[in-house]
């Protein structure tokens, strides 16, 4: 117990799918995985993006798992009924185990398959062995919570899970927006990620000043505030965020309110504002 007292869960996400890539559909599940991870204080370590093949999929599950522990290795798609929705084979196959038919995910494509038929559709055992693939899981995995469909969110013990200070779990979820976030809000954060994080407190400012303007304000902070997190962002407004325990982060952003005031202070940082703001403006149209 002692050893798990000090280990804190890291999560790693594992996108997959050729559509991705290809810039055909745009990943929202990493994005907002890492706004739910943000909020409980779970650190995400990784986010990488890989194609709907059986090497690909092995390769990024090996990289994870060798990461620190404890750990979950979420993956997002692959677990349709299309020839290329590979990754409970995948999991299986990485693990060394087998596939195994979950009864309930079974008994609703039975359900499913036996409406279309009801309709008049003629359901070819081909169409009815690619739904039930959809049921084939790895063996060791359990049903997560929030799968109401035909597609099931999993998860997977690795040397006795994540909640073992050398263990780590993978969660096998939907690509489907809707359905995933559904089995991570009922099914992965209360079983998993409930009790294991340590929320940040974040702090923003924005100000009207290149980036740069900022650095010996930031340098400072980097040596007296190493436990803050600083992070910067330009555009016509930047931001700069600080995370970290709240009163180091209030006295870090006293630091940056005070030097933005000292700046305002100053005419020539009005010219210097005004210079940088004219760089996010709209190309005006020739006369």
């Amino acid at each position: 117990m002692a050893a798990m007292a000090a280990a804190r869960l890291r999560v790693s996400i594992v996108v997959i799918g050729d559509e991705i890539l290809g810039g055909f559909v745009q990943d929202t599940n990493s994005g907002w995985m890492a706004g739910r991870l943000q909020s409980v204080g779970v650190p995400l370590d990784r986010v990488v993006t890989v194609p709907d093949t059986l090497a690909a999929i092995d390769e990024a599950l090996a990289t994870e798992l060798a990461r620190e522990r404890p750990r979950l290795v979420v993956t997002s798609g692959g677990i349709g009924s299309t020839p290329d929705d590979l990754t409970f084979e995948a999991v299986a196959r990485h693990l060394g185990t087998s596939l195994r038919t979950e009864p309930l995910i079974d008994d609703r494509i039975t359900a499913s398959l036996e409406r279309t038929r009801s309709r008049g559709i003629r359901v070819s055992e081909g169409h009815a062995a690619s739904m039930r693939k959809m049921a084939r899981v790895p063996a060791p995995a359990h049903l997560l919570s929030g799968g109401s469909g035909l597609i099931p969110g999993v998860a997977v013990d690795v040397d006795g899970g994540c909640g073992e200070a050398a263990g780590a779990t993978i969660v096998v979820l939907p690509g489907v927006p809707a359905e995933l976030r559904r089995i991570f809000d009922e099914g992965v954060a209360p079983a998993l990620l409930a009790g294991r994080g340590d929320p940040q407190h974040v702090a923003e400012v924005t100000h009207p000043y290149p980036e740069s303007t900022l650095n010996p304000i930031f340098d400072r902070i980097v040596v007296e505030y190493p436990d803050v997190h600083l992070g910067s962002y330009p555009g016509r407004e930047c931001i700069v965020r600080l995370k970290g325990a709240e009163p180091r982060v209030r006295q870090a952003m006293a630091l940056v309110a005070a030097y933005l005031a000292d700046l305002a202070a100053d005419p020539a940082s009005a010219r210097l504002s005004t210079a940088w703001s004219s760089r996010w403006a709209p190309a005006q149209p020739p006369d």
